[in-house]
């Protein structure tokens, strides 16, 4: 997955975030207590609304643009958005570094 992420992603925030699937679902869902037992499957019913969301990109761009370090966003959990943020970070050093 190649993500770009503007430098502003708040313009277009209000336009996802009306068009989220997760607007019509308890938002505890998308925040599980934990990353083992019962949370594992709570992540994967987030992720499955995640799936299905029109929104999941944009979702996920902001979430890796504003750190956001709890929770379920664009179908990611804490771990792969962490991964992610430092895979995108050193893409942005490096792009840094050459220019």
């Amino acid at each position: 997955m190649a993500l770009t992420l503007t430098s502003d992603v708040s313009d277009h925030a209000a336009e996802w975030r009306d068009r989220a699937a997760c607007r019509s679902t308890d938002p505890d869902l998308f925040f599980p207590v934990g990353t083992t037992g019962p949370a594992i499957s709570q992540i994967e019913s987030a992720k499955a609304v995640c799936r299905t969301c029109p929104s999941l990109d944009p979702c996920l761009e902001f979430a890796l643009a504003t750190n956001q370090d709890s929770g379920v966003w664009g179908a990611t959990s804490e771990e792969e958005r962490r991964k992610l943020r430092r895979q995108w970070l050193a893409r942005r050093r490096q792009a840094a570094a050459t220019a």
